[in-house]
């Protein structure tokens, strides 16, 4: 049976309890356990599907065609894993499991209360990855912070499971606050006392404190929080601000937080941590030989959580070409006609992100223009391949109607159409094409470079697609539709042979690039733009130039 590891936050949110997590589990992985996290988030939505971005940042898909918590991207990129609808439970799909139930007649005869209806379902979620032997441990990570209402049913199954588990097959990490009062110069331990007081008035513990810090934290002041907090000194771990989130397992396993975990858990494991390639990314990302930069157009651009798979993906591959990626946030609404050369003359790449909705298409496809015209290297993700279909129809085919019917459901030239199946769709939450579906690759083109193979798979999150009665006419001008699903014909992958980089896909590739696999089109993306700096500064100078040969 699998070992349990409950992960609490207190004080504030956005301490980081997933990137904790995550460089705990990957340090308990490269120690050759299998290990795997889930997340559960105290909203009533059944899912973050229908919620904005501003809301909640991005809505992370997985392979299954889950829409879950953005911290599944973390876990899949830190563990190198797939992670599923299991994953991530909310407190709305809690909710809605036991009033089905009700329903049924499962529980004819008494009163449904939150104790212990809704507890025993909340465990039962907790326990189920654990049950199957799949496992050594399993990680959860409760949303939220100690001390909300929403937050309370959580913890009170963590003190359940506590009492009825083992005694070493629980373990409860508390992630808190060590604040830094520049006024008084010192760093305060009374909001952590205060935050481990009200859990464990709850009936939980922790074991282990996470102290979140811009300081060091003092031999004294470890005493002190042990002391008042009621744990091993220890077990009091400094968690501070890293450079980047890929530097936190390293930092982690130089306060030992894997060690102390097993040996809590009873875990004998004397292996050291194999962490050779993490390290070798880390060497790479922290000293880059080349620089790009990357324009990325949307338009939920004041909340970098709204693209953070995307950025994390830019990470990666900028790694693997040993290239630094200095990415310049473009607001598609305010771009137009007249300042489009302005805004992307300095770029050395430009990505339009996906979305939904009219708000700032127009930009988008005006973007897109100067892009294909002016050989910039282009990558266009879901709405962004769109935004490239349309471009291409209007300035290209003489379409001048073209449009989506998203944005223009009255449209005489509809390139981009609902999708047929989703036409009697009237439900909005987990209803769109959502999950991994394969993809076949025309020989001989660019996504058949990149990726190296003629079958793929990759995930979607979408409901219009590519409108094939125009695909002909594409195709005898030069846009090339390079990748399809092969059951049902829908164009993946869009290109133009005759730029130095311009692909369009359907699918939402960032979401499967990890740190040791990065995804495939934003490696050979940034190869390209490195390619494409480096032909501007010859050209900016070319008298430089000769005299370095």
């Amino acid at each position: 049976m699998a070992k349990y590891i409950f992960v609490t936050g207190g004080v504030t949110s956005s301490l980081g309890k997933g990137i904790v997590a995550a460089s705990l589990a990957k340090l308990l992985q490269a120690r050759g356990l299998k290990v795997t996290i889930q997340k559960f988030d105290p909203y009533i939505n059944i899912d973050p599907g229908t919620m904005n971005p501003y809301e909640h940042g991005e809505c992370y898909v997985t392979e299954d065609g889950a829409e879950t918590d953005l911290d599944l991207g973390h876990y899949e990129r830190f563990l190198n894993i797939f992670t599923s609808q299991a994953n991530n439970v909310t407190t709305g799909r809690i909710y809605q499991t036991v009033i089905n139930k009700e329903r049924e007649g499962a529980y004819l005869g008494k009163t449904v209360q939150v104790v212990p209806h809704i507890t025993d379902e909340i465990k039962r979620r907790m326990l189920q990855l654990g049950k199957g032997g799949e496992f050594d441990i399993v990680i959860t990570e409760i949303g939220g912070t100690v001390g909300d209402i929403e937050s309370l049913p959580f913890v009170e199954a963590v003190r359940q499971l506590q009492w009825e588990l083992p005694e070493e097959d629980t373990l409860v990490i508390h992630l808190t606050l060590i604040p830094y009062l520049k006024a008084a110069k010192e760093l305060k331990t009374k909001p952590t006392q205060h935050s481990v007081k009200m859990l464990s008035q709850e009936g939980v513990h922790p074991d282990i404190l996470v102290c979140r810090t811009e300081k060091e934290l003092t031999p004294e002041l470890r005493r002190k929080i042990a002391l008042f907090c009621n744990v091993k000194l220890e077990a009091v771990i400094e968690a501070a601000d890293a450079q980047t989130i890929y530097e936190v397992p390293l930092l982690m396993m130089r306060e030992k937080l894997d060690i102390i975990s097993m040996k809590k858990l009873k875990i004998e494991n004397t292996k050291e941590p194999e962490l050779s390639k993490w390290k070798e990314f880390l060497d790479k990302l922290k000293y880059p030989k080349y620089r790009v930069t990357i324009g990325l157009i949307g338009k939920y651009l004041e909340l970098q959580d709204a693209y953070k798979s995307i950025l994390e993906s830019f990470i990666h591959a900028g790694a693997m070409n040993e290239c630094q990626v200095q990415i310049v946030n473009i607001h598609s609404e305010f771009i137009t006609d007249v300042n489009v050369t302005e805004k992307l003359s300095g770029l050395d790449g430009l990505l339009v992100a996906p979305g939904f909705g009219h708000r700032g298409v127009e930009g988008k496809i005006v973007a897109v223009k100067y892009a294909r015209e002016n050989g910039l290297p282009f990558f266009g993700i879901c709405l962004g391949m769109q935004m490239a279909a349309i471009e291409f129809a209007r300035n290209v085919l003489g379409l001048k109607n073209a449009h989506s019917t998203e944005m223009d459901p009255h449209t005489t030239e509809p390139v981009i159409d609902l999708m047929e199946e989703q036409n009697a769709v009237t439900n909005k939450g987990g209803t769109m094409r959502l999950g991994s579906y394969p993809c076949t690759i025309k020989a001989n083109s660019l996504a058949e470079t990149i990726y190296g193979s003629r079958s793929i798979n990759e995930r979607h999150r979408h409901r219009w697609e590519f409108n094939n009665k125009y695909l002909e006419q594409f195709e005898n001008a030069g846009m090339v539709a390079s990748g399809k699903n092969p059951g049902t014909d829908l164009v993946e992958i869009i290109e133009l042979p005759k730029h130095p980089f311009f692909i369009g896909v359907q699918y939402h590739p960032e979401l499967k690039s990890t740190v040791e696999n990065p995804q495939p089109i934003f490696v050979h993306f940034i190869k390209a733009a490195r390619t494409y700096a480096e032909k501007r500064m010859e050209a900016k100078s070319p008298l430089l130039q000769s005299e370095m040969n």
